[in-house]
């Protein structure tokens, strides 16, 4: 089966505004100079808990990471009470996927946000059913951009590596792909806008609408 997987934050969702108020949170105990913008910050709150913490904490001279690691179950706590307040799919999300099903492939999920909080989420914007399979952070002992992760989402969507690819938002997601052996599209409407057409992706998508036809250039 022809698969494709999904990045979840910055590619399926905008997230961004929950991830940076339970940043903000923990922050707000270090001063105001150390809380993040929900704009200016939306490509750091796309690699995760630890980033926003890491940077919040530095604009205030704290760079010791044993506080970031004290934070960050803090942070995950305040994310998993209001984790759906602002996020929204990105338009024509569900379209797509939906059509990607109908065409016969098989389509999952593999994301660096804990799996449970995936789950919860996914299923809080309504397209938890659409998805085979579900990888998050801690699903397995390794994350992306190691391979393991994606590797483990095509399987349990009842797919092959060599027809799959990722769809996705980051650095990460590119290294990801190359680490499993397959083509990533970036999406150009994420938080990092145009500076994914830099990152050497095999695809590139500006609206959920083109999605159908890249995934068919690159794996049929």
């Amino acid at each position: 089966m022809r698969t494709v997987i999904f990045d979840l934050d910055g590619t399926l969702a905008d997230t961004s505004g929950d991830m940076v108020a339970a940043a903000n949170v923990c922050l707000r105990a270090f001063g105001p100079g150390a809380c993040l913008d929900p704009v200016a910050d939306a490509a750091t709150a796309m690699r995760g808990g630890r980033a926003m913490l890491t940077l919040g904490l530095s604009r205030v001279g704290w760079r010791d990471p044993a506080e970031v690691d004290r934070l960050y179950p803090r942070f995950l706590s305040h994310y998993a009470a209001a984790l759906d307040l602002q996020t929204r799919l990105f338009p024509g999300v569900a379209a797509a996927i939906e059509a990607l099903r109908a065409a016969g492939y098989g389509v999952g999920v593999c994301t660096n946000k804990p799996e449970a909080l995936a789950d919860r989420l996914l299923t809080s914007l309504g397209v938890r059913g659409l998805f085979a399979s579900l990888v998050g952070a801690d699903t397995l002992s390794t994350r992306k951009p190691d391979a393991a992760p994606y590797l483990a989402a095509v399987d349990r969507a009842g797919g092959r590596p060599e027809r799959s690819l990722l769809v996705g938002d980051t650095v990460t997601d590119r290294d990801t792909a190359r680490a499993a052996g397959v083509p990533v599209i970036l999406v150009t409407f994420g938080p990092h806008g145009q500076a994914v057409r830099e990152m050497g992706a095999q695809g590139l998508i500006d609206g959920y609408d083109a999605l159908g036809a890249e995934v068919r250039r690159l794996i049929g």
